[in-house]
């Protein structure tokens, strides 16, 4: 099936299954909101996470050493981003609010990195033997370190607002669907003859 970018959320909702949608976005919810309270327990977002930040350090080390340090925290942010935009340009409007659990927990995760620039406890992964911490770096090159935990709980926060407004979106959207059952797209291809 098809879908219409220039449909509005009410439009493409209407008539498509909610089913699978409603459970598949609270698990979704749950994983990132798992970020904000347990931030170091492993998760489905946890390992695609961890590989767009390495991977933002070898691609923005191109742009000199300040925003190759930071390029970990930008591109663990950016690829959610881009994959939520990617989505939106498709006329999927639930691939958005998916997306943006996916970003939710990316903000939460590198609020714990942020929170812990002064004590350096959390376990470092990295091209060398011996990688340092990005935050530890950026904040106390611009004399910011005694503001870790200040600047953390705004990401925090953060956080917190894109994973209600993502999961409130996602959950209105399975609204309509369910208001609209029988009236779309999926159940018309069902009743179609010789549909599986």
């Amino acid at each position: 099936m098809g879908m219409d970018p220039s449909q509005t959320p009410s439009e493409w909702a209407a008539g498509r299954d909610w089913r699978w949608r409603a459970p598949l976005i609270l698990l979704l919810g749950y994983t990132a909101m798992r970020g904000l309270s347990a931030p170091m327990a492993w998760n489905v977002w946890s390992g695609i996470t961890l590989v767009a930040h390495e991977s933002g350090h070898a691609f923005f080390g191109w742009f000199g050493e300040v925003i190759g340090v930071a390029g970990g925290s930008i591109m663990q942010l950016l690829v959610p981003v881009i994959v939520m935009i990617a989505l939106r340009r498709q006329g999927d409007w639930y691939g958005v609010a998916a997306g943006g659990t996916w970003l939710a927990f990316s903000l939460a995760n590198l609020a714990t990195y942020i929170g812990d620039a002064r004590a350096q406890a959390l376990p470092l992964v990295g091209f060398s033997d011996n990688p340092e911490h990005d935050w530890h770096w950026l904040l106390a090159r611009y004399g910011w370190l005694a503001h870790d935990a200040g600047i953390a709980r705004v990401t925090r926060l953060c956080s917190a607002l894109v994973l209600a407004g993502s999961v409130g979106f996602g959950l209105w959207l399975c609204r309509v669907m369910w208001r609209t059952a029988g009236s779309g797209p999926e159940e018309a291809a069902l009743r179609e003859p010789g549909a599986p």
